[in-house]
């Protein structure tokens, strides 16, 4: 069986998708904690050393590190048969919702959620800005939700684990009261926190926290 290590920091979601999956996956893998506050990524030490693309997380199989959420998922979907979709239209849909979040919603509330909780002076009019666009994508997710249990089919798969991480942070980190703005997001997120094995993204990330400014 592979040995994973998994370089990350608490606040990423990214990191947290591949946390929870190797988890649902009965998974075990040793936390590398990140000093990501003080810029230790953009450092050309840790980008020769760790990921060139400057990014976290980082999983390392065995030694070999791997890079860049969306595909590392469909990996270790493969790998453990687990999540990745039971038909071929099933496996069409994890890949379109998939490539939907990474562009649209996480992108968004990861940059959203990071300025306007982690950031001392973040610009009040980009904000509202992001806000927007999420109520958005967040609308075209709920109306999604509305008519099936989860993202691709019957059964949650990594498009859900994708999907889901940003959301699944504290809401007065968020900034978003899912229930009452949209509700049908906010049940699907209690149905995968319900799944055997799920963990809170600060209970399977440890680590020194971001310093917060709301």
């Amino acid at each position: 069986m592979p040995t994973y290590r998994l370089h990350y920091f608490p606040e990423s979601g990214n990191s947290y998708k591949l946390a929870l999956m190797l988890t649902l996956c009965g998974q075990s893998f040793e936390p590398v904690w990140t000093d990501f506050g003080s810029g230790v990524t953009r450092t050309p030490e840790w980008r020769a050393q760790v990921n060139a693309m400057g990014e976290i997380p980082v999983l390392e199989e065995d030694g070999v590190r791997l890079t860049q959420t969306a595909p590392i998922l469909l990996q270790l979907a493969e790998r453990y048969g687990r999540f990745g979709g039971a038909t071929a239209d099933e496996k069409f849909e994890v890949m379109r919702w998939l490539f939907w979040d990474n562009h649209k919603l996480s992108s968004y509330v990861a940059t959203y959620r990071f300025a306007r909780t982690f950031m001392p002076s973040a610009n009040t009019e980009v904000l509202a800005y992001f806000r927007r666009r999420i109520d958005d994508y967040l609308t075209i997710l709920d109306s999604h939700l509305r008519e099936r249990a989860f993202a691709a089919g019957d059964s949650p798969t990594i498009a859900d684990i994708s999907i889901m991480a940003y959301l699944s942070f504290p809401e007065d980190e968020t900034g978003f009261d899912l229930a009452a703005s949209h509700p049908a997001v906010r049940a699907w997120l209690d149905r995968l926190a319900a799944l055997p094995g799920w963990r809170a993204p600060y209970d399977l990330l440890p680590g020194r926290r971001l310093p917060r400014y709301v």
